[in-house]
């Protein structure tokens, strides 16, 4: 069976860097931070007290105030950027066979906020009142459900469902959609992920596992990935959704094409249930299965955006993985962590960190690695690697590999090429 060309035609994107694509790379390639006190909540109690926010979102202006009742933050983000997204395309004309069409959309999480409402309510009011709980309670909760409003919401009746592996669960996602896409199951997929994690149980819960970190008194230069002084990643929120489409249906309708995906791998460390392998492992076999997926070598790819989360252990794993299978190639490729400007947004990582890939290839510029300091070295870091500190670099970029790891050891990673007949 010859498998089909998968292309992206469309881009969407609400994130603490701006709630829309250019905005939010605009500032990613000025090395913008968006981390700031968080505004959800009183955090004053606890240890962590600062998060990357999305900024200035009023749901009205989105939703009527009855749908945005039935709807948790982390899927109103999600349809912020599918609709972003799913105009970009076209994929809203009515000339497109919508049986044909999907969404694959993920969350790590899902409708946390939801859950600790009702959870908190009944906690507090169940004992006199009995249970009392709202009716959207489950449907808003879910985290396969953004997937569904989003169907819903274009006529999009093809292959609907989530997918949930922690941080690589939005990776997960677009590999499932360009499977999808080049077995000929679907013209196209609305593939992405969202998330809305920054409130009590979320922060609490980051901060007692020691994930977070507690620099409260520098928020924006708190995500440090590869830097010897990071003390944990950042949490972020928002939403990215990339259409995945077949080559010639998108021709076909004119539509306008910003990359080419051309492989996924997946692995998974077998080691730990939240730390990564300490010598990469599971990091080094998802990048190879990746390159074989695409039927490249190595030195074919001109930058990684890297899984980079800013915590002690993560960074040193992903590091000794890329030199075990880049080798003298490591030192020519440009790295970054875009996770030092947007925070980590847990399972729509993967999602936003393809398509800041995807605007790099077609602007041939690398986003920075902010927030590092000369005398901030790690021992253990090799400097002679370009991670792209603290200001964005111009090259020609013909092809991108996007690296994602979960809790549980779920590694993903996909490459995206520049777009050639």
């Amino acid at each position: 069976m010859e498998l089909k060309r998968v292309v992206i035609t469309g881009l969407g994107a609400i994130t603490p860097l701006g709630n829309d694509v250019e905005t939010t790379w605009k500032a990613a390639v000025a090395g913008e931070s968006g981390a700031g006190p968080i505004t959800h909540f009183d955090a004053s109690k606890f240890k962590t007290q600062f998060a990357c926010e999305v900024k200035g979102f009023d749901p009205n202006e989105h939703f009527d105030r009855k749908k945005s009742r039935q709807l948790d933050l982390y899927a109103q983000y999600a349809l912020v950027a599918a609709k972003e997204a799913v105009e970009d395309s076209g994929l809203d004309s009515e000339d497109v066979d919508k049986d044909r069409v999907g969404v694959v959309f993920a969350a790590g999480i899902g409708g946390l906020h939801t859950f600790e409402e009702e959870a908190g309510y009944y906690a507090r009011h169940g004992e006199e009142q009995g249970p009392k709980y709202n009716p959207f309670f489950i449907p808003k909760m879910i985290a396969d459900i953004a997937a569904g409003h989003i169907s819903i919401d274009y006529g999009f009746r093809g292959p609907n469902y989530a997918t949930v592996s922690a941080c690589a669960s939005s990776n997960n996602a677009l590999i499932d959609a360009f499977n999808i896409v080049r077995l000929g199951m679907a013209d196209a997929i609305v593939a992405g992920g969202a998330e809305a994690a920054i409130f009590p149980a979320g922060v609490g819960g980051f901060n007692s596992m020691r994930a977070l970190s507690t620099r409260n008194d520098d928020p924006k230069g708190a995500s440090r990935p590869f830097s010897g002084s990071r003390d944990g990643f950042v949490i972020g929120e928002g939403a990215a959704a990339l259409v995945l489409e077949e080559l010639e249906h998108a021709k076909a309708r004119g539509a306008k094409i910003y990359a080419e995906v051309v492989g996924g791998g997946m692995s998974a460390d077998a080691h730990h249930i939240t730390a990564t392998h300490p010598e990469g492992l599971g990091a080094k076999l998802v990048m190879e299965n990746a390159l074989r997926d695409a039927g490249m070598k190595p030195e074919e790819i001109d930058y990684i955006n890297l899984h980079g989360t800013s915590t002690p252990i993560g960074d040193h794993g992903e590091v000794k993985a890329i030199k075990d299978v880049f080798g003298k190639h490591a030192y020519e490729m440009n790295l970054s962590s875009t996770k030092s400007m947007t925070g980590h947004l847990l399972g729509a990582a993967g999602a936003l960190e393809a398509l800041l890939s995807v605007k790099a290839l077609t602007e041939g510029i690398v986003p920075p690695t902010i927030n590092h300091a000369d005398g901030d070295e790690d021992p253990e870091i090799d400097y002679a690697l370009n991670f792209t500190f603290n200001k964005a670099q111009k090259r020609e970029i013909n092809a991108v590999l996007s690296n994602t790891f979960g809790f549980g050891g779920h590694n993903a990673a996909v490459i995206l090429k520049k777009y050639k007949e």
